[in-house]
């Protein structure tokens, strides 16, 4: 259930019209409801309860505190993939059993942070990467428990830039050399190869490139079981996609529906992990935004607006969709085709394009859909733009949960070296 939409004219989050947030807090700003990330959160939770399903939230999807915060306390945790969110992870309390940690590039000092935490596992994704973990563990005197990410050479039906279980990438082991390193388990004292680990990609809407993946993956594991290394966890990643535009995605229960009998009968041997991020967080945030200018010109009509690529990257980088609607309606409205665009000094800088929208005016106010997941946590200050406020709703009250940023913070970590002339 997604709780934006339109009570009479006015667009609304929850019980919260969007005008008022805009009126105290100014453009552009995200906009969260709280309400949306827990419904979704819940029903993946309900639909995996016959296996028991440990659920840790992608932080890389979102990472604000409060949205956090909200799903720890309902019993989340959380998949993180560095050290700054291995930081916010510990600020919102969660267990630290609950806390995954992937990536294909942990730096020493995060792994020996996160093993002093005493994080549940990491999700390894090389030999090089399994030894450094043992030595770091074996220095703290201590045993970490470890899952094989697997490469399942299995690739989806999604943007290529988003596809990480086929051979071309770099993410995971091919199931050779996995094999080899659990047959050689012995090498790494410090360690408990506990687990294997998925992810074939992202805005994944039907589930049988997740059925082929595990079923793979289950063979693997039969396979060393065989010889002696039972696997106690299976972690089959996020991925799951969810509604931009004409997308039909499996519902948490649809998907369930299709992928616990694969393994109902190991669920007294086997814990099953997943990392939702974008099927949770995506359609529970908005990016609103005001329009500056209207620019028409012989070829091309373009409505100039107040947030740019800075603030949300994804349609410039991946030619992402994302509907957008006037927070208020017309009561007459008339359509014109439109490139919406922001005040970057890139040509890339575009929300929107060719986009067929009602016809607004200058100072109107425009509600970017599904920005939820990569949104703020992949803007940036180019151009020396602030980034925007985080803005949560629930019920009839708002609160900011991140503050705009000033020109101060802008600059707060340099300073002019004079040696230099």
């Amino acid at each position: 259930m997604h709780r934006f939409g339109y009570k009479g004219k006015e667009f609304y989050c929850e019980e919260t019209p969007i005008t008022k947030i805009a009126k105290e807090v100014g453009t552009p700003f995200y906009l969260y409801s709280i309400g949306t990330f827990l419904d979704h959160y819940l029903k993946l939770k309900e639909a995996f309860k016959p296996v028991n399903a440990l659920i840790c939230f992608s932080m890389k999807a979102n990472s604000n505190l409060t949205v956090l915060n909200a799903l720890v306390k309902n019993g989340s945790g959380l998949d993180i993939v560095s050290g700054g969110e291995l930081f916010r992870a510990k600020k919102v309390g969660v267990d630290p059993q609950k806390i995954v940690f992937a990536s294909v590039g942990k730096r020493v000092e995060e792994i020996e942070e996160a093993i002093r935490s005493k994080i549940l596992m990491f999700n390894v994704e090389s030999e090089q990467e399994l030894e450094v973990i043992n030595q770091i563990a074996g220095k703290l005197k201590t045993t970490q428990k470890v899952a094989i990410r697997l490469n399942p050479d299995v690739a989806p039906d999604t943007h290529h830039y988003i596809t990480t279980g086929s051979k071309e990438n770099k993410f995971g082991i091919g199931m050779d050399e996995a094999y080899k390193l659990f047959m050689q388990a012995y090498r790494y004292p410090h360690l408990k190869l506990a687990g294997v680990h998925i992810h074939i990609g992202s805005q994944i809407t039907d589930a049988k490139p997740f059925v082929k993946a595990i079923k793979r993956v289950l063979e693997f594991i039969d396979s060393v079981g065989y010889k002696g290394n039972p696997i106690e966890y299976l972690n089959i990643g996020g991925g799951l996609g969810i509604v931009y535009s004409k997308e039909k995605p499996q519902t948490a229960q649809e998907f369930a529906n299709v992928i616990l009998p694969l393994f109902l009968s190991r669920k007294d041997r086997l814990k099953i992990v997943l990392e939702p991020g974008r099927f949770i967080s995506g359609n529970s945030g908005i990016l609103v935004t005001k329009v500056l200018y209207e620019k028409r010109a012989k070829t091309k009509s373009f409505l100039i607006v107040d947030g740019g690529m800075n603030d949300l990257i994804r349609p410039a980088f991946y030619g992402a969709y994302h509907e957008i609607l006037p927070v208020v309606k017309s009561a007459k409205p008339r359509y014109e085709t439109a490139d919406i665009v922001g005040p970057i000094c890139e040509s890339g800088d575009f929300l929107a394009k060719n986009r067929k929208l009602a016809t607004v005016k200058v100072g109107d106010l425009l509600a970017v859909l599904s920005c939820g997941a990569y949104g703020f946590v992949m803007s940036s200050n180019y151009n020396s733009r602030p980034r925007v406020p985080e803005v949560v709703v629930r019920g009839k009250k708002f609160f900011v949960a991140r503050k705009r940023e000033t020109r101060e913070d802008l600059i707060k970590n340099e300073r002019i070296v004079t040696e230099v002339l």
